[in-house]
């Protein structure tokens, strides 16, 4: 089940996402790769309004849900930070 709550464009410009140097300390911390964080950018199973010009991409991936919030409102579109939970219904937005 995947939730868009913004158009196609959107979740393509995703895959052009660069990651800030915030993000990267945090993946580091978090025990976070690349690879994970680009595979929520490919294919999010959500992609949720945090504000303007923000949004959290989300997916799960190995018992974990991994958010990835990024800035939209620029180009390239840039990851500001990157996390896992399993707090999955918590974060999970019901259709």
């Amino acid at each position: 089940m995947k939730k868009r709550c913004y158009n196609q464009a959107v979740e393509n410009d995703l895959r052009e996402a660069v990651l800030t140097d915030h993000a990267r300390k945090q993946m580091r911390r978090r025990q976070l790769n690349e690879a994970s964080v680009r595979a929520v950018l490919s294919k999010p199973e959500q992609i949720l309004p945090v504000r303007a010009g923000r949004v959290v991409a989300q997916a799960i991936a190995d018992g974990f849900l991994v958010r990835v919030f990024v800035d939209v409102d620029r180009h390239p579109p840039e990851v500001v930070t990157v996390y896992r939970t399993r707090k999955i219904e918590k974060y999970r937005s019901q259709p």
